[in-house]
Order: structure tokens, then C-alpha cells, then sequence
């Protein structure tokens, strides 16, 4: 089946009834004096954000802008899959497909699409498993069979030679995409690269910076990986309590957008999100019931082990790298030269994981400078 259809999102009435129900009949918890952030999500700020969310948060006026982006729906690998398609008004532009990863969303994107789309015949879909997507309904969904979705999808769409670009999960879809049809990329374009540590003499050795870099990160792992452990062993225990509760899918998302981002040491979330752009990325896995499904693509690529998302040869198609400094990732140098073919690395003054929400004039600036470049 290779129909592709319209789409609009339209949230039915008792999905929002339903939300505001359970978030009035929120238990909440005391936290001890002082915890702030440093337990988990902030609870006195998760507070003020559900009573925001329950009296204050417009979603019919979210999902009206939503709606203004054309989106379809197509079938590929047995997987409803759902994407925008905003044409660029020159009929010649390239073609550009974005992926966003987890706890993100195409909401990531909102900010981006009309800047790009002057340069770019520009695709953005929801992951399998993902939003609009719908949840999975087989096992084996990783990021390399994600990647295969996305190439079958951008033919199906009439583009043979294309850019892709993405972040998180969605860095990862976009190497496997090149590892899988190099003839077909033109580039791609990462703000987030995953680098495993080469062979043995195969790179120059890390200078001093590089290693008190990584020794910063490794120690930040250690402290920030519970999620990941969790998600990629035991998914579903945990997807219940969070597709059951908005307050606690809220908690689990959100705290995510703080400790990844380019926050400063006052812990203020609001002076890079907005509570609506908070919100609207969370209501993406709360009315679509998605949760269990994307948290489950952590277990998905263990069980595939690492070629599974991680390239496991050189990715050769030309690659930039845009780094952002409040990603909690942040691979030495040579380690990404290793790995991929780079031929354009930036250092981002300002912006961390989700860059195209959190700073979107760098991320479009790169985007665009990158792809003409190569033109």
C-alpha cells in the first residue's frame, strides 16, 4: 500500500475531558526541603506547570497552528507513518528531511519549518512509534529500520537525491540513512553525534581539553543515565505509570529538557521553553498514547545490538556536525572524524540538545549554510 493521504490533527473532546480529569486528581507528593531539581523535576515548578496546563493551555489554538503545516499519513513496513511536507516555493530546491528523537517531538520543528522551507522542499515525520505515527505494533523498530522508512518515504514522495538532518534518535536515522543509500544523500546534517571510541591507534590521542571534556561528560552519564537503563530494560513497567498520569509524563519529559539543555545554574526551564512549547511536546505523547512505544525503541536497539543506531563503519556521505554546549553528549573530535566523513564542524555559542526549539536562528543558519555549500 503506497497511498499517501491528508491529515489534520483533531484531538477528539473526551481525550481533553479525560486530561483535565486526571490532572485535578493529580496525587501529589511533598519533596523534602530543598530538593529543587536535583532529585528529579523540580515539584513545586511541576506544580505551577499542570495548573497551568489544566486552566491556562490552549491545545485547540496549539493544534490550529499545528494544522497550518500540510501533513500526510502513508504506510511503509506495515507502519502507519506521519510526516509534514511543506513544499519550498522554488520547484528546484532540494529536498531536506528532519528527524527529531526522544522525548522530542515534530513539535521540536514548529520554529524551523517556514525559515527552511525557503531553501528546502522540507519533510518532517514522526518517527514510527512516535506522536502521530501511532504506537508500534511489531518488534524490531530501531533506528536502522527507522532509516529504511525514511528513504522508502522520500521516493515515495518523488526524491531521489536529497540532504537529511537530526538530532538524538534522529541523528542516529540519519547516519544508518546514509550508511544505507549513499548515492541518495547529498549530506546530512547532525547536532548530536554518536562516536564510540575507536580502535586502538587509529586516531591521534585526545588533547588535554578533549579528555577533561569527556571525564565532564562521563562523570554527567553517570549521574543522568537512569532513564536510559530503564527504558532500554524494562520499558513497560515504566510506560504504564507514564501513559496513565499527564502529571508524570510531564515529569519524566520535562526534567529532560532542563538537564539537557543551555540552562544555567539557576535551573530557570523558562528562559529557553516556553511553558506552551513545554506542554504542546508532552500533549503530542499524551493524546497519542505513544509513550510506551518510543520509550521502547531503547530496548529495541539493545536487543539489535549497537549497528543497530550507532554506525558501525565510516558513515562516508559528507557530514556536518554542529555542536551545541548544553548537549549532555559531546564526542571528542577525532572520535566523530572516525566515525563519518566531516567537512564542516561547528562549535554553537549558545543552545544544547534540542537546538532547532532552543535556538533556532543557529540551527537555521548551519542548516542553510551547510546544504548551500554543497550545492
Amino acid at each position: 500500500m503506497t497511498a499517501v493521504d491528508p491529515f489534520a490533527i483533531e484531538v477528539p473532546d473526551e481525550v481533553l475531558d479525560d486530561l483535565h480529569r486526571r490532572l485535578d486528581a493529580t496525587r501529589w507528593f511533598d519533596p523534602l526541603p530543598g530538593a529543587g531539581w536535583d532529585e528529579g523535576t523540580d515539584l513545586d515548578y511541576l506544580r505551577e506547570l499542570c495548573r497551568y496546563w489544566r486552566h491556562d493551555y490552549d491545545w485547540r489554538a496549539v493544534e490550529a497552528q499545528l494544522n497550518l503545516f500540510p501533513q500526510y499519513t502513508t504506510t511503509i513496513d506495515n507502519q502507519r507513518l506521519h510526516f509534514i511536507h511543506a513544499r519550498s516555493r522554488n520547484p528546484d530546491a532540494l529536498a531536506l528531511v528532519i528527524h527529531h528523537g526522544w522525548p522530542g517531538s515534530i513539535t521540536e520543528f514548529a520554529k524551523v519549518i517556514e525559515p527552511l522551507r525557503e531553501h528546502f522542499h522540507v519533510v518532517c515525520p514522526s518517527l514510527p512509534g512516535y506522536g502521530f505515527s501511532g504506537p508500534t505494533s511489531e518488534v524490531g523498530w530501531t533506528p536502522r529500520r527507522m532509516a529504511a522508512a525514511s528513504l522508502e518515504l522520500m521516493g515515495r514522495l518523488g526524491y531521489e537525491r536529497f540532504g537529511a538532518q537530526g538530532g538524538d534518535w534522529g541523528a542516529m536515522v540519519t547516519a544508518q540513512m546514509a550508511l544505507q543509500a549513499p548515492e541518495r544523500l547529498v549530506g546530512i546534517h547532525l547536532n548530536l553525534a554518536i562516536a564510540p571510541e575507536p580502535p586502538p591507534g587509529a586516531v591521534r590521542d585526545l588533547t588535554d581539553e578533549e579528555k577533561a571534556d569527556r571525564a565532564e561528560g562521563g562523570a554527567r552519564n553517570r549521574v543522568e543515565r537512569g532513564y536510559r537503563e530503564q527504558q532500554a530494560t524494562r520499558p513497560q513497567s515504566l510506560s504504564v505509570g507514564l501513559n496513565d498520569s499527564p502529571a508524570g509524563l510531564a515529569a519524566w519529559i520535562i526534567e529532560k529538557f532542563l538537564v539537557w539543555s543551555d540552562i544555567g545554574p539557576d535551573n530557570d526551564i523558562e528562559a529557553s521553553f516556553t511553558k506552551d512549547e513545554l506542554l504542546t511536546n508532552v500533549m503530542v505523547y499524551w493524546v497519542t498514547g505513544t509513550i510506551a512505544s518510543a520509550n521502547r525503541l531503547y530496548y529495541e536497539t539493545r536487543v539489535g545490538g549497537r549497528g543497530s543506531s550507532a554506525p558501525d563503519r565510516q558513515v562516508e556521505v559528507p557530514t556536518a556536525y554542529a555542536r551545541f554546549p548544553g548537549d549532555g553528549i559531546r564526542p571528542a573530535r577525532p572520535w566523530v572524524e572516525y566515525w563519518y566523513n566531516i567537512v564542516r564542524w561547528t562549535e554553537m555559542p549558545r543552545g544544547g540538545h534540542f537546538a532547532s526549539l532552543e535556538a533556532p536562528d543557529l540551527y537555521i543558519d548551519d542548516v542553510v549554510d551547510y546544504f548551500g555549500s554543497l550545492a
